[in-house]
C-alpha cells in the first residue's frame, strides 16, 4: 500500500454503497484459509467482485478412523457424565453419527438422556434435538464463557464433565472445571491435521507476508493455529504477524475461531453473528471502507482499489504498472510529480523520460478520462484534483 495503511484507508460508519453493476469487492483479494466449504465461500466473495485465494490451513481427519474419539465415547458409555456441554452442532451431530458406526450409539444416546446438557448456542440445540434430546440450557450469547459461568453455578465437586469440542482444545475451561472438582472428559470431534499439499498454505503465507491480499479469513480456529505455526516454519512469522496488524486484515467468523488470533495480539474483525453469510457480508462493508481511497480528479470521483480503481460507476485494471503511478499520484493530490519520481514507483525501479510518457499514457487510456492526469510542461504531471470540490462533499 503506497500511501500507507491508516492514513490512507478511512474508515466509515456508512461506506458508501457502489451502483448495482459494480461488485462491492471489485479489486480487492481475499485468502482463505478454510479446508471445509471452501468453494462455497469463495463463490459468495467471487460473486461480489473479489479475487479469491486459496491456501487450506488443515485437513480433517475422518472420524471413523479416529481412534481417540472412539476411547472417549467408550469412556463416556462406561462412566457416565452428570454433565454434557455441547459446543458446537456439526461437531455434536458428527459424535453421534461416529457413535452409531461403532455400535456405541443407543449406549451414548442413554447417557446423554440421563444427564445434564449444556449447549453453546441454537444449532446446537437444533442437534440434540434431532437426536431425541430436549431440557438442555443454552445462552442467548452463544459465548463459551457464558456456559462455563452457567457451570460454575452448579456443585461440581466429584462429578463427572464431558465436553464435545469442534476445533481448538479449551484448556482454560478445564483448568478452572478441576480447580472446582470436576473430572473433566474431552471429546475432540473432528480433529485436525496439515493438508496432504501444504503447497497452496505455504503460498498465501507469503501472498500474506508480501502484503497481497486485503484480507484474510478464518473459519476454525485449528487453522488459524495451523496458518500462524507454517508461517513461523518457514521463516515468515514476523513478516505475516506485521502485515496481519496493518495491511491485511484478519477476518474470523466468530469469537472460538478469533481466540488463537487474539492470544497472538493480531486484531481480528468478526461479524455480528457466527455465519458464513454475516462474514460475507462484513468484508464486503470492511474491506471498502478500510482500503480504499477516494479522491476527485477532473470531475470524477476516483476509488482507488487493491488492483483497480472505481471511476464514479465503472471499474478498471490499469495493471500494476498503471497502479503504482496512480497511487503515487493520488498520494499528493495536485501536486507535481517528476519523470524521477514517478520512475522510482514502477514495478522494476527506474524507467527513462520515454518509458514513463508511455506509462502515463496507458494509464490514461485505461482511465478513459485523459484529464483526470495534467501533463506540467517541463515539470512532470499531477492528478487533476480541485480540493475545493472534494472539501464541499459533492462528490
Amino acid at each position: 500500500m503506497g500511501w500507507g495503511y491508516f492514513r490512507s484507508c478511512r474508515p466509515s460508519s456508512s461506506p458508501r454503497s457502489v451502483v448495482a453493476d459494480v461488485s462491492s469487492l471489485a479489486g480487492f483479494t481475499i485468502g482463505i484459509t478454510a479446508a471445509r466449504r471452501r468453494e462455497e465461500f469463495g463463490a459468495a466473495l467471487a460473486r461480489r467482485g473479489a479475487t479469491v485465494l486459496y491456501g487450506p490451513a488443515i485437513r480433517i481427519v475422518p472420524l471413523e478412523n479416529d481412534d481417540e474419539l472412539r476411547r472417549a465415547t467408550q469412556a463416556c458409555v462406561d462412566a457416565p457424565p452428570d454433565i454434557v456441554v455441547a459446543t458446537t452442532g456439526i461437531g455434536f451431530r458428527g459424535w453421534i453419527e461416529a457413535a452409531d458406526g461403532w455400535g456405541l450409539g443407543e449406549g451414548l444416546l442413554d447417557v446423554l438422556k440421563r444427564a445434564t446438557l449444556l449447549a453453546r448456542g441454537p444449532k446446537v440445540v437444533g442437534a440434540m434435538h434431532a437426536a431425541g434430546l430436549f431440557g438442555e440450557w443454552s445462552p442467548e450469547s452463544e459465548s463459551s464463557t457464558e456456559v462455563l459461568e452457567r457451570l460454575l453455578t452448579m456443585d461440581l465437586q466429584g462429578r463427572r464433565v464431558a465436553i464435545q469440542l469442534h476445533g481448538e482444545p479449551l484448556p482454560d475451561m478445564v483448568d478452572v472445571l478441576h480447580e472446582a472438582g470436576a473430572t473433566v472428559e474431552q471429546i475432540q470431534v473432528y480433529r485436525w491435521t496439515l493438508p496432504v499439499d501444504t503447497a497452496p498454505l505455504v503460498k498465501l503465507c507469503q501472498q500474506v507476508a508480501a502484503r497481497e491480499m486485503q484480507a484474510l479469513t478464518f473459519t476454525s480456529a485449528p487453522a488459524a493455529v495451523s496458518f500462524l505455526q507454517i508461517a513461523d516454519e518457514l521463516g515468515l512469522g514476523d513478516q505475516v504477524r506485521d502485515a496481519l496488524h496493518s495491511e491485511v486484515l484478519a477476518v474470523a467468523v466468530g469469537p472460538v475461531t478469533a481466540a488463537p488470533l487474539d492470544r497472538a495480539g493480531i486484531p481480528v474483525v468478526q461479524p455480528n453473528r457466527s455465519r458464513l453469510g454475516a462474514m460475507v457480508r462484513e468484508i464486503s462493508v470492511q474491506v471498502p471502507a478500510r482500503f480504499a481511497r477516494r479522491v476527485v480528479a477532473a470531475g470524477h470521483t476516483l476509488e482507488l482499489r487493491g488492483t483497480g480503481v472505481l471511476i464514479d460507476d465503472r471499474f478498471v485494471s490499469p495493471g500494476p504498472s498503471g497502479m503504482a503511478l496512480l497511487r503515487s499520484l493520488v498520494e499528493h493530490p495536485g501536486q507535481v510529480h517528476t519523470r524521477a519520481e514517478l520512475s522510482a514507483v514502477l514495478p522494476g525501479g527506474s524507467a527513462d523520460d520515454h518509458a514513463i510518457e508511455v506509462a502515463i499514457g496507458r494509464l490514461r487510456t485505461a482511465l478513459g478520462e485523459p484529464r483526470i492526469i495534467q501533463t506540467v510542461v517541463k515539470r512532470g504531471y499531477r492528478l487533476a484534483f480541485d480540493p475545493e470540490v472534494a472539501s464541499s462533499g459533492r462528490y
